[in-house]
């Protein structure tokens, strides 16, 4: 089947999976199990569409032992997302039809292997596990343009849980990676880049790896246990007992994240914990509020306050503190 004659058929099952059968097909589906067959079809489209343009601008697929392709510099997903159970489907869809979409790889010079993966790691392993050849487009490219294509994939799949998306902002900025650069791998703005970085580094590592992708919680449940941290007398180790939990660990990644994110609040609802809170007020209008409890003091600013307003007054923070030691002095 030609690439013209792929397209239009995923197309075709898009538009039919998407319309309702009883309104003549005026009507979207609500069915759970459609809708993600839809999600599926889609997905192999756009990333169609994808090798489609990178072939275009010179690539070629070629077959590749696994074990001859280095893993990517920057994670972009949990270390868990490459387990055989959670490859299983993918894994089944691979050895019925073989690999339906290539991944895309570079080669990099100094390295024991002669190609690296850019994107479609989880193809990688799972033809590891197969047993079978890797499809890939090979193409030359600097590490800033590896790690963008890479982004960029994930933003057509748009399946990275907003904490991987931290996580891989974090990642590149460790790596020495423009903030330009980060911007146009996550095809998202640098105060929105900020704020992901910033996340990143206020939650140890190590309870977010074992809190895990958590896929249902977005970035105001995040935000919201970051702020909860900040506040706790003493979150590492709240976390860690309500991670070590039996029922904890044998829940979910989104069960894991909620038992985190109800202990930290545990002590801050609790009469002992208590807050002397102040607003702040410009022309009337309520910008956030000043509190002061036993952990700490903490500045928040409400929802409503533009991002960009909020990283003007953190770049603040160094004079206003000077001004302060001086009149202190004076």
């Amino acid at each position: 089947m030609s690439r013209k004659d792929s397209k239009g058929l995923f197309a075709n099952v898009l538009g039919q999976l998407e319309s309702s059968p009883e309104r003549g097909g005026g009507q979207r589906t609500t069915s759970p199990h459609l809708l993600k067959v839809a999600a599926g079809v889609r997905q192999i489209q756009e990333r169609s569409e994808f090798a489609e343009r990178l072939l275009k601008d010179g690539g070629q697929i070629i077959e590749i032992d696994p074990d001859d392709v280095l893993d990517s510099a920057i994670p972009d997903r949990f270390a868990s997302a490459y387990d055989a159970a959670n490859l299983a489907e993918l894994m089944q869809s691979m050895g019925e039809h073989g690999q339906s979409t290539p991944g895309l790889v570079r080669s990099v010079q100094g390295v024991a292997k002669p190609f690296q993966i850019v994107f479609g790691r989880r193809r990688l392993a799972a033809a590891k596990l197969l047993g079978i050849k890797f499809k890939a487009i090979a193409r030359d490219l600097s590490d800033e343009d590896a790690v963008v294509l890479q982004g960029e994939e994930n933003s057509n799949r748009n399946d990275l849980s907003f904490i991987e998306r931290c996580l891989f902002a974090h990642s590149q900025e460790a790596a020495g990676f423009s903030r330009d650069v980060i911007c146009k791998s996550l095809s998202t703005g640098k105060s929105h880049i900020s704020e992901m970085i910033r996340l990143a580094k206020a939650l140890p590592r190590e309870i977010v790896l074992e809190i895990g992708a958590a896929p249902e919680i977005g970035r105001r449940r995040w935000l919201d246990l970051e702020a909860r941290w900040a506040a706790h007398a003493a979150p590492l180790q709240a976390a860690r007992e309500a991670l070590g939990r039996l029922e904890t660990l044998s829940g979910g990644s989104d069960a894991r994240f909620n038992a985190v994110f109800d202990v930290l609040g545990a002590e801050r609802d609790s009469p002992s914990a208590t807050v002397d809170a102040t607003q702040l007020v410009a022309h009337g209008l309520v910008l956030g509020q000043v509190s002061h409890a036993k952990s700490g003091s903490k500045l928040a600013f409400n929802k409503s306050v533009p991002a960009g307003f909020v990283d003007f007054v953190a770049a603040q923070i160094e004079t206003l503190h000077d001004q302060f030691v001086q009149r202190n002095k004076q």
